[in-house]
């Protein structure tokens, strides 16, 4: 457990921004699409890591309502 005690103060501070701005980037981009209550998700689900929130949001949401957008009859 000692290693985490070496991690430097400022390594975490930009651990928490970089965490904080994705949460919120997230939620606001669900929101501009339309999701609803699936925003909130996205916005606490982004909070918890980095990247696998936002990968999955660009495959979930993003990808799939490009295709439907752009889908050839």
């Amino acid at each position: 457990m000692n290693e985490l005690q070496d991690v430097p103060y400022w390594l975490w501070g930009c651990l928490a921004v970089a965490l904080l701005l994705q949460g919120t980037l997230l939620f606001r981009n669900a929101q501009k699409r339309g999701k609803g209550k699936m925003a909130w998700f996205w916005g606490l689900w982004g909070l918890t890591g980095i990247p696998t929130p936002l990968i999955c949001y660009l495959l979930f949401v993003v990808y799939f309502d490009w295709r439907k957008t752009y889908k050839k009859p």
